[in-house]
C-alpha cells in the first residue's frame, strides 16, 4: 500500500484539501468554495454557535481533530466571524498541535459571501497546488486507523458481515494498527463481555461508565432500552431486541483486547482495539471516527445504507445476498456466503482485507465513487472517561 506522509508521521490514504466551516452560517460559503476547486472537499458544521457546556467543547475538539486527519493535506477554515467557535482562536489552537498548512478567513472580514467565496477559492487552490507535490510513500496496516460501524442491520449482520469485519480488525491490530469500535447505544447488554476484554481495569471501568451512563440518560428521559429495539428496520430484518443486535454488533471488533476507551471525536493515544463513545446514529458515529483519525471505515448493513463521508472512504459490507443484488450500486462486499454455506468467515475476512488494502491504494468504494459526503457532529452532553487527562 502507498499513502501520504504527514508532518506528524501519520499516513493518509487520500490527499484532500479541507474547507471546514466553523458554524452553520458559513456552510454554504464553504461548500461553494470547495465546489469551485477540484481537490477540495467541504465539511459542514451544523452548529458552532448557540452552544454551552460540553456541547461546544465537543464541537471544538472535532473541528480541530478533523484538520489533523491523515487524509487531509491542509485546511481552509471558513467562519462567519461572530460565532462561539471563534475561527481565529480555533486556528491558533490547531497551529499549536499541527504543522499542516492552514488558512483562516471569515465572511464578515471579507465583506460578504461573494467576496468570501472568491478569497476562499484562491486559498484552497493554492493548497491544492501544494498538495499535488506530495509524493506517495510505502505504508502498512500498522499505519492504519480503521473505523467500523453498522447501520440498517438485520439478522445477517451479526451472523456474517460483522464477524468478517472482525477478522479484518484482528489482522490490523496484529500488524500494529488501530481499530475503532463505537455506537455506545448498541453496546448495551454486552458491557460485561467487553469489560472482560479490557487491557486494564481502568479500561473495563470506562466501558461500564459509558454504557451505564448512556442508559441512565435514557432512563431520565423515560426510555427503557433494555429488551427494546428503537429501529423498525432492525425489527423487520429479524432483530428482536437491542441486546441481540449488540451481540452481533460487537463482533466487528474481533477478538483483540480493548486498549482504551475514548470520547467522541478524540484521537486514540494507544494502538489496538479502541472503543469510541459514539451515538447510534450512523452519520454522527462515522463523523466522530473521522475526527478521531480514521483514514477508512468499514460499514456493515443488512438492509442497505448508502451513506458516505467527505474525508474517508466508506466500504459497505452486507451479509444479505438479496440486499447486495437489490442495492448493488451502494454495496461493495457480499458476505452472504457465510449464510449460504459457500464461504467461511475467515475466507470472507481475508477477501475483505484485500479489498481494504485496494481502497487504501486508491480504489474507490461505492459511497466515495458516488460522492456521498454525509457529515454531522454529535454535540450532546457526554460521559467523561477516567482515562481522560
Amino acid at each position: 500500500m502507498r499513502g501520504y506522509r504527514r508532518p506528524d508521521g501519520r499516513v493518509g490514504i487520500r490527499n484532500h484539501v479541507l474547507v471546514l466551516s466553523t458554524c452553520g452560517c458559513a456552510n454554504v460559503v464553504a461548500r461553494r468554495i470547495a465546489d469551485a476547486v477540484p481537490g477540495a472537499v467541504a465539511v459542514p458544521c451544523a452548529k458552532g454557535c448557540g452552544q454551552v457546556g460540553s456541547g461546544i467543547e465537543i464541537m471544538r475538539r472535532c473541528l480541530v481533530n478533523l484538520t489533523l486527519n491523515p487524509n487531509v493535506f491542509g485546511t481552509v477554515l471558513v467562519g462567519l466571524g461572530c460565532e462561539t467557535t471563534k475561527p481565529y482562536e480555533l486556528a491558533a489552537r490547531i497551529r499549536e498541535v499541527s504543522e499542516k498548512p492552514l488558512e483562516v478567513m471569515t465572511i464578515q472580514d471579507c465583506g460578504g459571501s461573494e467576496r468570501a467565496m472568491a478569497h476562499g477559492a484562491e486559498l484552497a487552490q493554492a493548497l491544492v497546488a501544494q498538495a499535488a507535490t506530495v509524493e506517495r510513500c510505502e505504508m502498512g496496516l500498522a499505519d492504519l486507523v480503521l473505523g467500523t460501524n453498522c447501520g440498517g442491520s438485520d439478522a445477517t449482520s451479526g451472523l456474517a458481515a460483522n464477524p468478517a469485519v472482525g477478522v479484518v480488525g484482528d489482522a490490523v491490530v496484529a500488524a500494529g494498527g488501530t481499530v475503532m469500535l463505537g455506537e455506545t447505544t448498541e453496546l448495551i447488554g454486552t458491557e460485561d463481555i467487553l469489560a472482560a476484554r479490557g487491557a486494564t481495569s481502568a479500561v473495563s471501568d470506562d466501558i461500564y461508565r459509558i454504557v451505564h451512563g448512556l442508559e441512565e440518560s435514557f432512563a431520565a428521559a423515560g426510555v427503557d432500552v433494555r429488551g427494546a429495539n428503537p429501529s423498525p428496520g432492525n425489527m423487520a430484518g429479524g432483530l428482536s431486541t437491542l441486546e441481540e443486535k449488540a451481540l452481533g454488533g460487537i463482533s466487528k471488533g474481533g477478538t483483540s483486547p480493548i486498549a482504551e476507551v475514548i470520547p467522541y471525536g478524540a484521537i486514540p493515544a494507544r494502538r489496538g482495539l479502541v472503543v469510541m463513545d459514539t451515538p447510534g446514529y450512523d452519520i454522527e458515529s462515522v463523523s466522530g471516527m473521522t475526527a478521531g483519525g480514521a483514514q477508512v471505515l468499514i460499514f456493515t448493513t443488512g438492509r442497505g445504507t448508502p451513506i458516505g463521508n467527505p474525508l474517508i472512504p466508506v466500504i459497505k459490507v452486507t451479509g444479505n445476498g438479496e440486499t447486495f443484488a437489490r442495492m448493488g450500486d451502494n454495496m461493495d462486499f457480499d458476505a452472504s456466503g457465510a449464510i449460504e454455506g459457500t464461504a467461511s468467515i475467515d475466507e470472507l475476512g481475508t477477501d475483505l482485507l484485500a479489498m481494504l488494502e485496494r481502497v487504501c491504494d486508491g480504489e474507490q468504494p461505492a459511497a466515495e465513487r458516488l460522492g456521498f459526503d454525509d457529515f454531522a457532529i454529535y454535540h450532546n452532553q457526554e460521559v467523561w472517561c477516567t482515562c481522560l487527562p
